[in-house]
């Protein structure tokens, strides 16, 4: 009798872009199945292999393994267009590697323009990427939405669409958002079900039999911890479960299927958008950091803001998320700096806190400083590391009760030490 194993899972401990792409790419190498089970092509995960650039957004990383299977799972909002336009045209076949759920909810071209609408009418915008992905997650909660299946009933979805655009009409007009003909929905619909239908299956299914029979299965979360829609930094967050057990509902899979853990940080902290961000650096060093990190956004382009290492924040996703280790990523972008300040507590209220509050829109980041180091830029041994990185990827695990078991020491795949 073949042994079931347990999925192993991957998650984002901060703002997001914490370098997810690059350690699913690592780890796919040795699974069977890479899956996807929440967000929608606002996911931007950059990996590098052998000096060329991927980017995606809705196809899991393990594309870039050519054994590995790759799923997007039902908690996907998933945009035809961008999968078609712009992810597909990279890869020349990935029938039989490439399966989406039929569950999984549409993300359509009008989703997009309410997005951007109702960010042009907010008085204070979220700064949400523009890319639909709320008005989508809205429609499913609101039992209004349409899922990946009914691309097999162009007709039928069509009307539906339409009767969707009547219902709305009022609020798309203030919007400036234009019904479309039944015959220009349906040349899309029809577009997209051409070239998607052969990968679209029940996807919950095939999760579990690729399990039952012992193959190994790798979880890619999107965005981050503090980005989830309960438990981060709410009004300014994703639309959807960022954290692991988002896995669960994203997949159609138990707590008990569930494995490893890895919660990916990078070595200091970046969020793109408004919001919350406590260790934010507006001087000399944020800029810095920036330009070495070429902190900007995959999906948009957006320069991200930067800080230094959150240690509260890192520990609380580490419980919330029940990692078993931390994948510490662009540690050598800290290559150079004298002096690297860590947020090792908080001061909310007049008192100094060691955990998240609901309000951590004014709390003021309490700081230790660590020395520096000239270079880890390359290093792929543990014990080549300069002593002061070895201090404090130590320190790190100290603060967030977590081991460290991963250290990315440039973009490449290879520059990647498994401590």
């Amino acid at each position: 009798m073949i042994k079931e194993l347990k999925a192993d899972l991957i998650v984002g401990l901060q703002w997001g872009d914490e370098g997810k792409g690059k350690i699913v790419d690592h780890m796919a190498q040795t699974h069977d199945v890479v899956c996807r089970f929440a967000g929608g092509h606002n996911a931007g995960h950059t990996i590098v292999v052998d000096g060329v650039k991927y980017a995606l957004h809705l196809i899991p990383s393990g594309v870039l393994n050519p054994e590995a299977i790759n799923i997007i799972g039902n908690g996907v909002v998933l945009s035809p267009e961008n999968l078609i336009d712009k992810e597909l045209k990279q890869f020349d076949n990935l029938k039989g590697r490439l399966f989406i759920s039929d569950k999984a909810h549409l993300l359509l071209p009008y989703h997009a323009m309410i997005d951007q609408g109702k960010e042009r009418l907010r008085k204070k915008a979220i700064g949400t990427t523009g890319k639909g992905i709320g008005p989508a997650y809205a429609d499913k909660i609101q039992r209004t939405g349409h899922r990946v299946g009914e691309l097999q009933h162009p007709d039928r979805l069509a009307e539906k669409i339409l009767h969707y655009f009547e219902d709305n009409r009022i609020l798309f007009e203030a919007m400036e958002i234009e019904t479309p003909s039944k015959e220009a929905l349906l040349k899309d619909i029809e577009h997209y079900r051409s070239e998607l239908e052969i990968y679209i299956t029940d996807t919950t299914k095939l999760v579990w039999e690729c399990l039952e029979k012992g193959m190994k299965v790798l979880l890619e979360g999107a965005q981050g911890t503090m980005l989830d829609i309960d438990h981060g930094t709410y009004p300014y967050v994703t639309s959807s479960n960022t954290v692991s057990a988002g896995a669960c509902t994203g997949l159609g899979l138990n707590p008990k299927d569930i494995g490893k853990v890895t919660g990916i940080a990078k070595a200091y902290c970046t969020r793109v958008g408004n919001g919350p961000f406590p260790s934010e650096d507006f001087g000399q060093d944020g800029e810095l950091i920036a330009e070495k990190g070429h902190e900007f956004g995959t999906t948009t382009g957006r320069k991200r803001r930067c800080g230094w290492f959150d240690a509260v924040a890192a520990k609380h996703a580490c419980r919330l998320n029940g990692c078993d280790q931390i994948a510490l990523m662009k540690l050598d972008v800290l290559d150079g700096f004298k002096e690297i300040k860590v947020c090792v507590a908080y001061e909310f209220e007049g008192k100094e806190i060691d955990y998240v509050p609901y309000d951590l829109e004014n709390v003021k980041p309490i700081y230790k400083t660590f020395e520096g180091w000239d270079r880890v830029e390359g290093i792929r041994e543990y014990r080549e590391l300069p002593n002061a990185a070895k201090a404090y990827i130590r320190e790190i695990e100290k603060m967030t009760q977590t081991k460290v078991g991963i250290i990315s020491t440039s973009p490449d795949r290879a520059d990647t030490i498994v401590v």
